[in-house]
């Protein structure tokens, strides 16, 4: 088969796509032909290299694709040749006491497909068969690859963890990117009042169509200050965080008293300067979550399937211009989630 691949980390020249050995199906295993796939930010700090994951080189990268299952190994139940298939690409040891008691992404060997092992953006792919779920007949593949991941992140960040109830005040960072577009959906879909920013009033418009009640051009406006007068100086209940470095003070400016920011991730770095004194003064809440546990992201899905969430696409390449892709991403051009699509299949 062919695939996308890279044997060192570095810039987007590291790139390659080629020739890989075809996969074949292990015990409790499945082979899926992949109809699509969709790229994550986590897709270029893993090919720039993250501290402390060693990775088996080349390496496949891609958390997110659909498909059609080809090949099914021994003790598969769930599936068979022919079924129509999208990837959850967190990994859990369904033993340890986290998985045990539902909390998967908790897992005390959590890891996820195509950051930490080989992931999916190849003309086929093998992996365990609980990381996967069905797709029904009517569901493109674009839409079946780009919403997994994303979606289901959103899901956990503000339902579960969050606990966003209706009448709370949202603030959605980065609303033009894959888990920001996904997080103003689910906000919405919660009941809340929905703020959003983003970089230019293309993107800004896009997220009042997805339900954003109120936008905010980071560029041109201090989006703390802005929050203020938008909400009579009182600030958000909730949020939505997963930029890091370059926005974490102005999130917690941006709180109401007794409010909470959430964070999945940080584009811009991880060690931010914090104000212990308003987290303690304020009675602020920090509150992080990765990805979803299982059910969470049957649920999740459930709502892209019917047409509740739409998974918004920036952009469809054939799978071998995996580096535009990637140049996509990291200049911040469009609004939602950039797919690949096998050159076969293109």
């Amino acid at each position: 088969m062919k695939a996308v691949q890279f044997a060192e980390h570095g810039g987007r020249d590291v790139i390659e796509y080629g020739e890989f050995p075809d996969p074949e199906a292990g015990r409790g295993e499945v082979v899926v032909d992949v109809k699509a796939g969709a790229l994550n930010h986590l897709d270029i700090w893993t090919r720039k290299g993250l501290p402390g994951v060693d990775l088996d080189m080349p390496h496949i990268p891609g958390s997110d694709c659909a498909g059609v299952v080809a090949e099914v190994g021994e003790d598969v139940t769930r599936f068979s040749e022919g079924d129509r298939v999208a990837l959850l690409s967190g990994v859990s040891c369904g033993e340890c006491e986290f998985c045990r008691d539902g909390e998967h992404s908790l897992c005390s060997s959590f890891h996820i497909i195509g950051e930490h092992v080989r992931g999916v953006h190849s003309e086929q792919t093998v992996v365990p068969e609980e990381n996967l779920v069905p797709v029904p007949e009517h569901v493109d593949w674009e839409t079946a690859a780009a919403a997994p991941l994303v979606f289901q992140t959103a899901w956990r960040m503000l339902l579960t963890r969050g606990e966003v109830s209706p009448g709370e005040k949202v603030l959605v960072l980065g609303a033009s990117g894959g888990v920001g577009h996904a997080a103003v959906q689910v906000a919405k879909h919660a009941g809340a009042e929905v703020y959003a920013t983003a970089s230019s009033q293309e993107k800004l418009d896009y997220a009042e169509e997805i339900g954003a009640d109120y936008t905010i051009d980071y560029e041109a406006n201090d989006f703390a200050s802005r929050i203020r007068e938008l909400t009579g100086k009182r600030g958000v209940d909730v949020v939505v965080d997963h930029v890091g470095a370059a926005t974490w003070q102005d999130s917690l400016k941006s709180l109401a008293k007794g409010g909470r920011v959430v964070t999945c991730g940080a584009t811009t770095g991880g060690r931010p300067e914090t104000d212990i004194n308003r987290i303690f003064w304020n009675q602020l809440k920090v509150i992080g979550s990765t990805m979803a546990t299982l059910g969470e992201a049957d649920d999740a899905l459930q709502h892209v399937w019917d047409g509740t969430f739409e998974p918004r696409i920036r952009e469809v390449l054939p799978i071998s211009e995996t580096a535009r892709a990637h140049e996509l991403l990291e200049n911040r051009e469009g609004f939602g989630k950039v797919v690949v699509k096998p050159d076969s299949e293109y």
